[in-house]
């Protein structure tokens, strides 16, 4: 959306905000960025379901800031009652540091990669230990056993990706799935609160000092399987920072094989995330592997 027109919805709404300085950000799929004077974040949904999530976040962030260490987004600024994109926004005080992308993390020594590992782990053990009886009132939708999940999102894809999709990809996302699928059926995973989005544009840092200054985007957190966070980390930074990071958690050898598998879902996620909301490029990204 116009960032003018975003500006003007902000004043609207905050007319007492003297606003000198707004740099719009490019990093958000899912949500118009607007950074104003170098101390605030606004994000702006751009679908119906993302303003419906972000009223959860809101919450969410408000009841476990004050256990959680490492820092979160403070909510300060909040306009939600219009289920419009373009109107409803929430404005955060700016977290410092930079996105870790996969090239400066990977640059570091081998000290320098344990560091950052102690300190995503830390984080990540405070999200999964997180006492569930303080979120009753907060994550009202229930936890779903996870080949009950991937069953939901296996229904979508045929649906809605398949056809787009060449047979041989069709056979081998079918077979990946349909195993997934059967073996949880003799398993039993503890939900845990999870982040939902742990990746490289979510994780701040100051490569400088290898210190992890924040997490953002806490849209997609949920309670659901603590090795989908795990996902998220190797998407985003490869097969051995992973194992590093894996070893430092508890259990962590048990949980391998879902992350694995949760990782290999993004890019079809991805696609029919692009097919429901109307993102072409989404959906171009998604794709491409699999045509």
């Amino acid at each position: 959306m116009n960032k003018d027109l975003l500006l003007d919805r902000i004043r609207e709404v905050y007319p007492s905000l003297k606003i000198e300085k707004a740099e719009r950000n490019t990093f958000g799929q899912n949500n118009d960025v607007i950074i104003i004077n170098d101390s605030f974040v606004f994000r702006f949904p751009k679908y119906i379901e993302g303003i419906n999530n972000l009223k959860n976040e809101v919450i969410l962030l408000n009841t476990i800031s004050k256990v959680i260490k490492t820092p979160i987004p403070e909510p300060v600024f909040i306009s939600l009652d219009e289920q419009q994109a373009g109107k409803a926004f929430a404005g955060y005080k700016l977290i410092s540091g930079n996105p870790m992308w996969k090239n400066e993390l990977l640059a570091l020594s081998e000290n320098g990669l344990g560091q950052v590992a102690h300190q995503l782990i830390s984080f990540l053990k405070q999200m999964h230990t997180f006492p569930l009886d303080a979120l009753r009132s907060v994550i009202k939708e229930e936890f779903k056993e996870p080949g009950a999940e991937i069953e939901s999102l296996y229904i979508k894809l045929i649906d809605k990706v398949y056809p787009y999709m060449s047979s041989e990809s069709k056979d081998s996302v079918s077979h990946r799935f349909e195993t997934f699928i059967e073996n949880e059926k003799t398993n039993s995973t503890i939900p845990t609160l999870i982040h939902g989005d742990f990746g490289a544009s979510n994780i701040l840092w100051d490569a400088a000092t290898n210190k992890v200054t924040g997490i953002i985007d806490f849209g997609g957190t949920r309670l659901g399987d603590p090795a989908y966070d795990f996902a998220g980390l190797l998407s985003s930074y490869g097969e051995n920072f992973f194992n590093l990071c894996i070893k430092l958690y508890p259990d962590g050898n048990k949980i391998s094989d879902r992350v694995k598998f949760y990782k290999s879902t993004f890019a079809l996620q991805e696609a029919l995330h692009g097919i429901e909301n109307n993102d072409n490029q989404a959906f171009k990204n998604g794709i491409s592997a699999y045509k």
